[in-house]
C-alpha cells in the first residue's frame, strides 16, 4: 500500500508541475493578449500604398497593437498584387507584424512565396515593403523552379513575383542556369 501512495503522490507531482508549465505559457499568450488594442480572428488586412492595392492578409487570429499602427497575425496567407491590380504571388507563413507607419510586413516561420508562374521561394523570414513592392530578407533561401532548377542562398531581394531576383550570397544552385527574368 505505501508503495502505491508514493506512486500516487509521484504522479501528482509530475501532474501539478506539467499544469505550471501550460499555465506559464497561457501567461505568456495572455501578456500579449491584454496590450492589444482589439483581437480578430479570421480577419482580412490590407495593405495600400498610396490608394493601390498591394497586398491581401488573411490570419487565422490577428492582434491589434499600438493604437492600430502594428499588426500582429498568426497563420498567414496572402496574396501580392501588381500595380495593374493583377495577382503576382501568393504567400504563407506561420506568423507577420505589419507595420502600418512604414508599410512594411515580416513574415515569419516557414514562409513561402509562389510567383503566379510557378516559382517557389522559402525563408525562415522575410520583408514586404509595399511602397517598394519588394520582398527582401538577410536569412536563408531556396528559390526553386517550377522544372526542378534550384538556388540557395543567403539574403535576396526581389518583387513578389519573383521575376528579378538579387541574391546577397549564393551558396549553391541545381539544375544549370535560372532564368529569373521573364519580363
Amino acid at each position: 500500500m505505501r508503495m502505491f501512495l508514493t506512486f500516487v503522490l509521484v504522479a501528482m507531482v509530475g501532474a501539478a508541475c506539467g499544469d505550471a508549465k501550460k499555465t506559464t505559457i497561457s501567461m505568456a499568450a495572455a501578456s500579449i493578449l491584454d496590450t492589444a488594442d482589439q483581437v480578430a480572428f479570421n480577419s482580412r488586412t490590407l495593405v495600400t500604398d498610396a490608394g493601390l492595392l498591394r497586398a491581401e492578409i488573411f490570419a487565422d487570429t490577428t492582434l491589434f497593437l499600438q493604437q492600430n499602427t502594428r499588426i500582429a497575425m498568426r497563420v498567414v496567407q496572402g496574396d501580392f498584387f501588381s500595380a495593374q491590380g493583377a495577382k503576382d504571388a501568393t504567400m504563407t507563413a506561420e506568423r507577420a507584424d505589419y507595420d502600418s507607419r512604414v508599410g512594411s510586413l515580416d513574415a515569419y516561420g516557414n514562409v513561402i512565396v509562389t510567383s503566379v508562374d510557378g516559382r517557389v521561394l522559402k525563408s525562415p523570414m522575410l520583408r514586404y515593403d509595399s511602397r517598394l513592392n519588394q520582398i527582401m530578407s538577410d536569412s536563408s533561401f531556396v528559390l526553386t523552379e517550377p522544372d526542378g532548377k534550384e538556388m540557395r542562398g543567403v539574403g535576396f531581394r526581389a518583387d513578389p513575383n519573383l521575376d528579378v531576383v538579387t541574391v546577397l550570397r549564393l551558396d549553391r544552385g541545381r539544375g544549370g542556369s535560372i532564368n529569373l527574368s521573364t519580363r
